[in-house]
């Protein structure tokens, strides 16, 4: 089936060459990194987490969010999402494989990662974390080849894929419930230190996954002739509105805990991301724009796909709202979350993070590699789709 991807029009070779050269300089500036050392980057001895692993922790939510397409479709037997839910399959591979880049680019020495497997510590959550997320993308392979594969020949997938599609499915919520271990655990850091946080990542994860995957259904209706279904379509913008819903609301929880009880470290957390934090008579607000945008985007994106106008009668307008939840989140998530919990530090001293230009230029190239993969697997369904077709 690799040879599909090998044909396309004039737009398609454009946009991997686009991807392509985005590849190419953060590979460059990878290599000058990796030369250099992270010293390079923005990160310090208070803000070790930058940049890179907030970009982790957002992605494992959008490769978690798939699991809102296999779970109807597989065990509740919602045919509706039949087009689209090998979508979902190959956008959770494209989203984990960005997740393993991520890791290897903030190590600085990506040979480290494997003392993980030569030296596994089951105590460490960093070790359940490496075996949900590597299982869950061999699972989402397997599943996804396989069934793809059967749909071509127009057969019926093998019995014994099933018993690995409903495994995928707690694979799918334990690789965000470890990553959420990941910060929860961490008893130095008060706003990490939540119960809520696994439940917080899960509603955001099943919001931003399923936006995404409108967002690439939409666009692949009007440039490759791919109709998911208006009612598949649907039924994901319901998912996204009562997941968006949640999310904020377990928001709100982590206010009232913060200001309500007065926990100086919780609640200096959430001061410095959506008010600015003043500390020894200076201000330190660099994220308040970010967040007060990741507000302003859910606003507009739940006001757009809440109303029947825009969300039946216009794709460019529901695509609008679905982008604007993905952005809202990754702004919560693939930014304030991460960097708001390492302040204050430890001594009550606060150290503001900035990202330097070589890691946004690393932090491209491995989107770009990520849309790239997720272009081949989608080339690569959707001829098949066609070929059944005709």
């Amino acid at each position: 089936m690799f040879e599909k991807a090998l044909k396309g029009n004039n737009y398609y070779w454009m946009w991997l060459a686009f991807l392509g050269l985005i590849i190419v300089i953060g590979f460059v500036s990878y290599l000058r990194q990796y030369f250099y050392g992270l010293g390079i980057t923005g990160m310090s001895r208070d803000v070790s987490w930058g940049l890179y692993i907030a970009q982790f922790t957002f992605l494992v939510g959008v490769a978690a969010g798939g699991v809102m397409l296999v779970l109807p479709y597989y065990i509740h037997n919602f045919r509706q999402f039949g087009r689209i839910t090998i979508l979902g399959e190959f956008l959770a591979i494209a989203a984990l494989l960005m997740c393993v880049l991520f890791i290897f680019v903030d190590l600085g020495q990506p040979l480290r990662a494997f003392n993980v497997m030569l030296h596994p510590t089951p105590s460490s959550m960093l070790f359940w974390d490496m075996c949900v997320l590597l299982g869950y993308m061999f699972l989402n392979i397997l599943c996804g080849w396989v069934i793809l594969t059967a749909e071509r020949k127009q057969v019926a997938p093998p019995k014994w894929i099933y018993l690995f599609v409903y495994i995928s499915i707690p694979f799918a919520i334990s690789i965000h419930t470890v990553t959420a271990m990941l910060y929860c655990g961490l008893p130095g850091r008060h706003f990490w230190l939540s119960a809520i946080i696994a439940p917080r990542f899960l509603a955001s994860a099943f919001a931003a996954g399923p936006a995404l995957i409108v967002v690439m259904a939409l666009i692949l209706k009007r440039v490759a002739n791919f109709d998911a279904g208006k009612e598949a379509i649907d039924k994901m913008v319901t998912i996204i509105i009562y997941a968006a819903i949640a999310n904020m609301f377990f928001l709100s929880l982590e206010f009232f805990v913060g200001y309500y009880s007065q926990i100086p470290g919780h609640m200096h957390s959430l001061e410095y991301l959506f008010f600015g934090l003043e500390h020894h008579g200076h201000v330190y607000n660099n994220l308040v724009p970010f967040m007060w945008a990741f507000i302003l985007l859910f606003l507009v994106g739940m006001a757009l796909l809440c109303y029947p106008a825009t969300r039946k009668g216009n794709d460019l307008w529901l695509g609008v709202g679905c982008a604007s939840i993905f952005i809202a989140f990754w702004l919560d998530k693939g930014i304030g979350f991460v960097l708001a919990g390492f302040l204050p530090n430890p001594t009550n001293e606060i150290t503001q993070y900035y990202p330097h230009l070589n890691e946004l230029l690393i932090a491209a190239g491995v989107w770009a590699i990520g849309f790239f993969v997720l272009t081949i697997l989608y080339k690569i369904a959707i001829g098949v789709e066609h070929e059944i077709e005709a």
